[in-house]
């Protein structure tokens, strides 16, 4: 009976990961760990088909306990421990980075690592690393997380900065003045020094800024 609990187990959590692999976009290998039972366990053979159901917790990923149940003419429930291993491939640091750092290409590489011991996250792709500036020091081989990044400012407070207005093919640059720190694509005050008024323009680049006519 035992043997038959563990397949079960087994059986259902293949299912249960892939499942959520499709949902949840996943990719990646997975590893499945059924706790062995105890074997002074002893229960009536069940003259129906078992059933499983996930007891906790609401993902199949990490520790996880399986509720598998006899609805026969003795019925009985047992709870299944078990640990499911999802692997990924995510972004590490290559070698010991300082609080503030901005990333570089350099600093970082892509390896497979166990995502259920990961409940702060993880980056996927090296391009959403680059350019970010670290929160926090970190050390060789540490996965990086979203709560250790942060946009990097290419463009400060007071930077002068050109302005491109761009309407189709057509381009026109002035110098402007910038009225706060500004990442990558976001939104900030520029002042224009020709005209003097105060726009709204688009970080593209350290100095560079852009508007649509």
């Amino acid at each position: 009976m035992p043997d038959q609990l563990i397949g079960v187990t087994q059986g259902f959590l293949e299912f249960s990961v892939e499942d959520y692999q499709a949902t949840a976009h996943l990719e990646g290998r997975y590893q499945i760990q059924v706790n062995a039972l105890d074997p002074r366990l002893t229960l009536t053979q069940c003259d129906k088909e078992l059933t499983a159901s996930l007891e906790s917790p609401a993902q199949p990923v990490g520790r996880v306990t399986v509720k598998v149940r006899c609805e026969g003419s003795l019925p009985w429930t047992v709870y299944v421990p078990a640990q499911v291993h999802l692997f990924r491939q995510v972004v590490i640091v290559k070698r010991p980075l300082k609080r503030a750092t901005i990333i570089s290409e350099d600093d970082v590489y892509m390896a497979e690592r166990d995502i259920s011991q990961m409940p702060q996250g993880f980056i996927t792709s090296i391009e959403d690393a680059i350019g970010q500036k670290v929160t926090r020091p970190m050390i060789n081989d540490q996965v990086i997380t979203p709560l250790q990044l942060e946009q990097a400012e290419v463009v400060r407070k007071g930077d002068q900065v050109v302005i491109t207005a761009k309407s189709g093919s057509l381009q026109v640059r002035m110098p402007g003045e910038a009225l706060s720190d500004g990442g990558l694509n976001e939104q900030i005050g520029v002042r224009n020094l020709n005209s003097k008024r105060v726009i709204k323009a688009r970080v593209t680049a350290p100095g560079q800024v852009e508007v649509a006519l």
